[in-house]
């Protein structure tokens, strides 16, 4: 049975139906849709509505194989078809279906097919729930599920073509279920989610967020056996099937029911990371960097930008900047936003495979693709690197295998996502991970250059103007007590090389001393032997960040870095000057300055100059940090 819309199109309208087998209603009655290529034709046309599908996209669907010479008259007797059935648009009397330089577009409406339909219901439904009116946003979210007919296009799926699509359409369903779910939950009504849940979970067994809200709704519903009996169940199959155990959230909501805890919220957290929310908190003293920012937007808003790499020394303010365009870009990311942090506390880098796995819980999956099977699974047992261990430099990275990466790919070609990953260490790490086709975007953040990526377009990012600088100095301090000195507030700032990091721990430090002169603090920062002892604030230390960055660089760059420490302080150095600090020729110099400056910890000239014209720079705490690793004065534990 179709169900009709809930905006009521004109009489005469058809109305198609993608969740379940592909239909199509005029006026309560059905309308035959031809034989099986033709349907094939529409349901694809259908589940790209207003967008231009290409004719080889087309003629995959129909033969995914081995199309025959006339494929592509074929498609235009088909096209003829689909055109008839859906009439002229009413608004201005054209076809439905044009042909343009991208393909075959329908045009189509919300009123005329139920995925349009359920994709409003469920972004209203959504956009409820984070106003907090939870009532309101069951029951729109509920009306989104009540178009669901079943696995979509179930009667087409022999095609590959159209699974994919299937598939896509699915797992959105399936995510608008978990929303609605936990909404339910959330509300106290968590009966009327359990029988549901229950099904869902024997269709799609390893969908851990499908298992953490069958959980919750039986643990509320007084089932607290059963709820217990759930998380077993799914630790074993995990165990058995992929020698993996429960995502960490899963087994603190776990102990949670043991300890008869409210476990609601777990639930709820669930679902905000699921929907475009997966970002941290936006950064609340962003300051600056205007034209980087609005160079950002519109690279991310543009269809042609599908990596853009936002580089710059340890402390310039790249996640910062990342973040805050993300926040920014919530309209543009229908498919959502999420935030992956590439490295560890300790500074070691994470596993591609790990990445993979954490943007599949992210997104309410346990992976890529709306399949359920974790995306770890793609890494054997004997190569697993467990999470809080460190990888050593010269250690093999575990790669993520070739399935779950087509899984990802497939994913990021259906999907318009952005995607942050923060810190990364090198090109290799990130090749697998960003997008070959599709609208998906990716922010990559790191210190080097990652000039091995390409085609991508980058951001390098540089000390803060003095203005910008002493503006974020005075959202610490407040903008009275900088007005007492803006001499000294100038000398403290620029002390700090003008860098985010530094200025915002030199802003804590003051906003917590508050006897401490301007004057003072900044002598102290222009100290050279002093000034990395007096930037640290509670458990952040700029020293410890240097001392990051220091060890992503190779063992010949540290030794050369800690040689030009010296003329770097001293206003910069010349290529002359490299050569005399590093002791050789005029080819090795070049070569050791450009490796330092593809790593980050070297800056030159924005415009064209010659090698020997050019004045190249250090920022000044990496000076500070380099020149005592040289003398041996300091050495991180």
């Amino acid at each position: 049975m179709i169900r009709p819309p809930a905006r009521p199109a004109p009489a005469g309208t058809v109305y198609f139906s993608l969740l379940g087998p592909l239909t199509a209603v005029r006026d309560g009655r059905p309308l035959p849709l031809g034989p099986r290529k033709q349907r094939l034709v529409l349901a694809t046309l259908l589940a790209r509505p207003n967008t231009p599908v290409p004719v080889d996209v087309l003629t995959d669907a129909v033969w995914p194989d081995d199309p025959p010479r006339t494929a592509r008259k074929n498609l235009q007797v088909y096209v003829s078809a689909a055109r008839a059935l859906l009439g002229s648009d009413s608004r201005d009397g054209r076809d439905r279906v044009v042909h343009g330089c991208g393909g075959y577009r329908l045009t189509i409406g919300e009123g005329e097919l139920d995925t349009l339909r359920f994709r409003s219901l469920a972004r209203a439904g959504r956009a409820a729930g984070e106003r907090g009116d939870l009532r309101t946003a069951a029951r729109l979210l509920r009306e989104a599920l009540d178009l669901w007919e079943g696995p979509p296009l179930n009667d087409l799926r022999d095609s590959t073509g159209v699974a994919e699509e299937a598939e896509r359409l699915e797992a959105r369903c399936l995510t608008v279920y978990e929303d609605w779910a936990e909404t339910e939950i959330e509300l106290g009504r968590a009966a009327v989610t359990v029988d549901g849940l229950r099904d869902l979970v024997e269709r799609h067994p390893l969908r851990e967020r499908l298992r953490v809200a069958w959980m919750n709704s039986l643990h509320q519903s007084g089932r607290q056996a059963e709820a217990l009996a759930v998380y077993d169940d799914y630790r074993q199959l995990l165990a058995r099937e992929l020698g993996l155990e429960p995502s960490p959230a899963m087994a603190a909501l776990y102990r949670a029911m043991l300890g008869r805890g409210r476990t609601a919220r777990p639930a709820a957290a669930g679902r905000e990371a699921a929907h475009g929310t997966a970002l941290p908190a936006a950064p609340r003293d962003f300051t600056g960097r205007r034209e980087e920012l609005r160079e950002l937007l519109a690279l991310l808003g543009s269809p042609d930008e599908r990596v853009v790499v936002v580089s710059g020394p340890a402390g310039s303010g790249k996640s910062a900047l990342a973040l805050r365009a993300a926040h920014l870009l919530g309209d543009g990311f229908p498919d959502g936003r999420f935030h992956v942090q590439v490295r560890r506390e300790d500074g070691s880098a994470r596993t591609p495979a790990e990445v993979l796995g954490e943007l599949g819980w992210l997104r309410g999956e346990r992976a890529p693709g709306g399949s359920g099977v974790p995306a770890e699974s793609a890494v054997t047992a004997a190569s697993a690197v467990p999470t809080d261990s460190a990888v050593p430099a010269d250690a093999t990275v575990p790669a993520v295998s070739q399935g779950a990466a087509d899984a990802w790919q497939r994913w990021l070609s259906l999907h318009r996502a952005l995607i942050v990953l923060d810190d990364v260490p090198d090109e290799a790490f990130v090749r697998g991970l960003l997008p070959r086709s599709g609208p998906s975007s990716v922010v990559l953040t790191a210190r080097g250059q990652l000039a091995g990526l390409a085609p991508v377009h980058r951001i390098a990012l540089g000390a803060l103007a003095d203005g910008e600088a002493l503006e974020l100095l005075a959202k610490l301090i407040g903008p009275g007590r900088l007005r007492t000195d803006p001499a000294a507030a100038l000398r403290i700032v620029r002390a700090c090389g003008a860098l985010p990091l530094a200025v915002g721990v030199g802003g804590m430090r003051l906003a917590v001393l508050r006897h401490l002169p301007l004057a003072e603090y900044a002598d102290r920062l222009g100290d050279p032997s002093a000034a990395l002892d007096e930037l640290v604030a509670g458990d952040i230390s700029v020293r410890l960040r240097m001392a990051s960055g220091w060890q992503d660089l190779s063992a010949d760059d540290r030794r050369a870095l800690g040689r030009l420490a010296g003329p770097a302080q001293e206003g910069g150095f010349t290529l002359d000057g490299a050569m005399e600090a590093l002791g050789c020729g005029e080819r090795a110099a070049i070569r050791t300055v450009e490796s330092l400056i593809d790593a980050g910890a070297v800056t030159s000239p924005a415009g064209e100059v010659t090698a020997h014209a050019a004045l190249y720079e250090v920022p000044r705490l990496l000076c500070l940090y380099a020149r005592e690793r040289e003398e041996g004065r300091f050495s991180p534990g």
